[in-house]
């Protein structure tokens, strides 16, 4: 059954064979990268002990926008996600630019982090953090996971399941020993803490728990996903909530000097473990940012390949395979653009969008939520599968999460943002001026 979107002409089609399980293991991958093994100082650093509460509070906030992808994507079958909801519910120009900052937050963030994995590396391996050594391992990293993923999404998804699984072990091995070591009186020191500082560390953690917005995005690929996504969207945030709170708890409990920590984690470990302790932990966030780039290929190629199947971008970059059944053309230049910003550097400046687009995916799902219940838009099946509670209470808290990031965001954030969203627009307008492109 067809949503409504009107389709390129093609007798070739992606393959719909990811399950509830790939799908949140996609999003838990996507959350927990390199953040989690610096986030517990960080935090610690502004507010303390107060800092066990930030992180509930914070997989509260994310609850909360989960919730409203798992409603809205209950009424959607397609590749997208955000890009497509936003679209039905507010037109194409307002679902380009959701979809857009997107793809712009995947691209820099696979640069961004792939820069750190030679960094991470260079503790066992100092050759590969400059020169030509580590030009090459980037390089090297960029092909094999485009190729994995240019070949077929079933060898895509093994790939995420076993890089999510490998990140998983390192750290339920640090909470599982690390409980016994813990101390009570770290948790005692509950000092007054000022507005700033509170406002810092829910930004930081905010951020810190982004990521699952991509769940949705392969429902093209997804077996079943008006059941599947409402799934994966709660459990996945569930868990790395989970994962990321008891990983502090044990930091803070066992680390003396928590906020002057550089590697917390890999200190924590070291201390109740010895130096296989600190290894663990050490190859836990190597594997952690691989992982994340292959979740980034993943998604971004898709969210890419979205915006040209519905017109919004020349429909050239909607090419799907003949054999393999890939958005082959999208993972191409998905993974060509991430790899000239990793290499030149450059994806500094467009990183610092990431405020603004987490604002604008945020808002405009919670907003959707609330426009699609109220009656029938083209594209959108007429009931959802999975009906977030409480009326509109939790689709306008979602709203309110992303209010706190815009007054967080920095003069830079804001200024490299809507930058984005400016040049966005002008692709819009230009791909409307092409002779040829995909109807909508």
């Amino acid at each position: 059954m067809e949503t409504g979107f009107s389709k390129l002409s093609s007798k070739v089609t992606l393959r719909r064979i990811l399950g509830r399980w790939d799908l949140t293991a996609v999003g838990i991958n996507q959350v927990i990268g390199s953040g989690i093994f610096l986030l517990p100082s960080l935090v610690t650093a502004q507010v303390g002990a107060w800092s066990v509460m930030a992180f509930v509070m914070a997989g509260l906030a994310s609850m909360l926008v989960a919730l409203c992808f798992a409603e809205v994507g209950s009424r959607f079958k397609e590749t997208g996600g955000p890009y497509l909801y936003t679209r039905a519910a507010f037109g194409r120009f307002v679902g380009f630019e959701v979809g857009w900052m997107q793809w712009i937050t995947r691209v820099t963030s696979w640069a961004s982090v792939a820069n750190g994995i030679p960094l991470a590396l260079g503790f066992y391996v100092p050759a590969v953090t400059t020169g030509v050594s580590r030009t090459v391992f980037i390089v090297v990293l960029f092909l094999i996971l485009a190729a994995i993923n240019y070949r077929g999404i079933q060898q895509a998804a093994w790939t995420v399941n076993l890089f999510t699984i490998s990140k998983l072990v390192p750290l339920i091995i640090f909470i599982a020993v690390g409980v016994f070591f813990i101390q009570a009186e770290p948790f005692t020191r509950l000092t007054p803490i000022s507005w700033s500082q509170g406002s810092t560390a829910a930004l930081l953690l905010i951020f810190a728990f982004g990521g699952f917005d991509v769940i949705p995005v392969p429902s093209g690929e997804s077996s079943n996903p008006r059941d599947q996504v409402p799934f994966a969207m709660i459990s996945a945030v569930s868990g790395v909530t989970l994962v990321m709170l008891l990983a502090h708890v044990v930091a803070l409990g066992t680390l003396p000097g928590l906020a002057q920590s550089a590697t917390p984690l890999a200190d924590s470990a070291f201390l109740f473990m010895g130096t296989s302790g600190a290894i663990i932990i050490g190859v836990g966030a190597v594997i952690s940012m691989i992982g994340n780039n292959a979740g980034q290929v993943l998604t971004g190629s898709r969210m890419l390949f979205a915006l040209s199947e519905n017109g919004d971008l020349p429909h050239v970059l909607a090419r799907i395979h003949p054999r393999f059944q890939t958005p082959s053309t999208s993972i191409l230049v998905t993974t060509g653009l991430s790899l000239g910003l990793a290499l030149s550097g450059s994806f500094v400046v467009l990183a610092t969008a990431s405020a603004v687009a987490r604002l604008v995916v945020y808002a405009g799902v919670g907003a959707a939520t609330l426009r699609l219940r109220k009656s029938r838009f083209v594209g959108v099946l007429p009931t959802a599968k999975f009906r977030t509670p409480f009326g509109a209470i939790v689709p306008i808290l979602a709203i309110g999460v992303s209010m706190i990031i815009l007054f967080g965001a920095s003069r830079e954030q804001l200024i490299a943002g809507f930058g984005a969203l400016l040049i966005g627009a002008v692709v819009f307008v230009l791909n409307n001026r092409l002779p040829i492109r995909a109807s909508r």
